[in-house]
């Protein structure tokens, strides 16, 4: 599904898109000139960015509505993390901190940014160096494509063991890593079809309650 039928779509699926409608147009145009230099995306993406990126990524405040302090671990293109700064534009107090390593890709998630004066603070560091700082001043933490759910509990251990909760789009081999991260013990999981991508799952993370 490409271009109108897209976005037709992605409106339908996550209303609440609409409200931010002119920001995502900027952004998508911002994303298309970028791309041209740096790789920030699937090239075969770009047509319909609409549902396969900002709806996509739209599933990751739907599933944790009540928060509005983030963390979302290896940003890249800002997917998920700059969709629910955007989404969360109007909320009082909102942040999203995005964490992306590659300079260049830094560089592009601080334009779009900036130019949508999305709720956003930009982090060109690793992961591990910023995170672990962030524990107590967010409440969930975000990620796309970026690792296995074991590495991802690993990454966001201090801040899930501090009670931010995890919200992770995952593809078709979540279910493995699901059962790995049960296996800890210390943690609950739950997952829910995704509504953009055939096979994909949105998988929340919490820290398991201490016996009373």
């Amino acid at each position: 599904m490409t271009g109108q039928s897209g976005r037709n779509e992605a409106l339908k699926l996550f209303p609440a898109l609409a409200a931010i409608e002119a920001e995502l147009e900027l952004y998508a145009a911002l994303l298309k000139r970028w791309q041209a230099k740096i790789n920030l995306v699937s090239t075969a993406t770009l047509d319909d960015i609409w549902l396969r990126h900002f709806a996509d990524s739209a599933q990751v405040l739907a599933s944790a509505p009540h928060i509005s302090r983030w963390a979302d671990l290896g940003s890249g293109a800002g997917f998920p993390g700059m969709v629910t700064a955007l989404l969360l534009k109007s909320t009082p107090g909102a942040v999203v901190h995005l964490i992306e390593s590659d300079q260049r890709k830094a560089s592009f998630l601080r334009a779009v940014s900036r130019e949508t004066a999305a709720p956003a603070i930009i982090h060109a560091e690793r992961i591990e160096a910023v995170l672990p700082k962030l524990a107590g001043q967010i409440d969930g933490v975000s990620a796309r494509a970026l690792a296995p759910l074991p590495r991802l509990l690993q990454l966001a251990e201090k801040p899930l063991t501090a009670g931010a909760i995890g919200v992770f789009l995952k593809g078709e081999e979540w279910r493995d890593e699901l059962t790995a991260v049960e296996a800890t013990g210390s943690f609950t999981c739950e997952s829910a079809e995704s509504r953009t991508r055939e096979g994909a799952r949105i998988v929340v993370i919490k820290r398991k309650a201490s016996p009373s």
